[in-house]
């Protein structure tokens, strides 16, 4: 770490102006409207960010209590979030794992209570989506529940990838509305299996947004046993619903397929075949997967 703490509000000031402000150097309102701006030459941008990284944990929340959002009454520019997004890019880089983990710690350390306002900590979040790691998730979990960083915080954990699954489980049981349905369709994109048993119970909620996605999931990690479930959840459906979950029916009987169920994939498409004469696109697809497995 630096000997003595950086000036953050001088670092931050190294960044360019906008054009327009370049172009209207008089006028004060310049910084209020919106215009591109050519960033910085790469060596002065990265000496900046590695500066606050090497002045640890204080500079970097320093520069994190400095971050506005445009509808914030206290926001003057663009710079402060341009320099944050800079050090996590930064910190990404071969050899800089360390730099990485206190950054990552640091803006994780941030989500929960404190004095930062809600899109504030959705622009963390997104930041915790590129230079987010291990450290992250137990903080990333908590938000899963929030009303407010629920999405943002189940993508972060899907680019971390790496050991996210145990937490989303857990949410499983204590999300709500919304909530929930972030959670199951974050499973079912990491094609979780362990989680096929709660996706289950799930199908058939009361809620068509959670069992909707509860029969993608399941279609998506390739479940054979949940067939009935879903196909059973297709023909009671109505309107667009019933598009969707008919959707998710060819979807599992492709992956199926794919993985050497055969057997398995007829059933589905013999299925919808048969059931749904009056809809001849979804009775002709059926027969075309049906021909497509002989």
């Amino acid at each position: 770490m630096a000997d003595s703490k950086p000036n953050i509000a001088v670092l931050i000031a190294q960044m360019p102006d906008t054009d327009h402000q370049k172009l209207n150097p008089n006028d004060p309102a310049a910084a209020g409207i919106h215009s591109k701006f050519t960033g910085p030459e790469p060596e002065v941008a990265e000496k900046v960010f590695a500066a606050i990284i090497e002045g640890g944990r204080e500079s970097i929340l320093e520069l994190v209590t400095s971050l506005r959002e445009p509808g914030d009454a206290g926001y003057t520019d663009y710079k402060a979030r341009y320099v944050l997004h800079g050090m996590c890019l930064h910190a990404g880089l071969p050899g800089k794992e360390e730099q990485r983990r206190l950054l990552a710690e640091t803006l994780a350390s941030q989500l929960k209570g404190g004095n930062l306002s809600t899109p504030v900590k959705r622009s963390l979040i997104r930041e915790l989506q590129v230079a987010g790691g291990k450290e992250s998730i137990s903080a990333l979990a908590e938000c899963l529940t929030d009303p407010d960083l629920y999405e943002s915080a189940a993508q972060a954990l899907l680019a971390i990838r790496t050991e996210v699954t145990e937490p989303l489980r857990k949410a499983l049981g204590i999300c709500k509305e919304r909530n929930l349905v972030a959670v199951i369709q974050a499973l079912g994109v990491l094609q979780d299996k362990e989680s096929v048993p709660a996706l289950r119970k799930l199908i058939t909620h009361d809620e068509l947004d959670v069992r909707r996605i509860s029969a993608w999931a399941l279609a998506s990690i390739g479940d054979a046993d949940s067939a009935d479930a879903i196909l059973k959840l297709a023909a009671a459906s109505t309107g667009w619903e019933r598009t969707h979950t008919t959707g998710f029916c060819h979807l599992l009987a492709e992956k199926l397929a794919a993985a050497g169920q055969k057997d398995a994939a007829v059933r589905i498409y013999t299925n919808l075949r048969d059931t749904r004469k009056e809809e001849r696109h979804v009775a002709e697809a059926a027969a075309r997967g049906l021909k497509a497995l002989q």
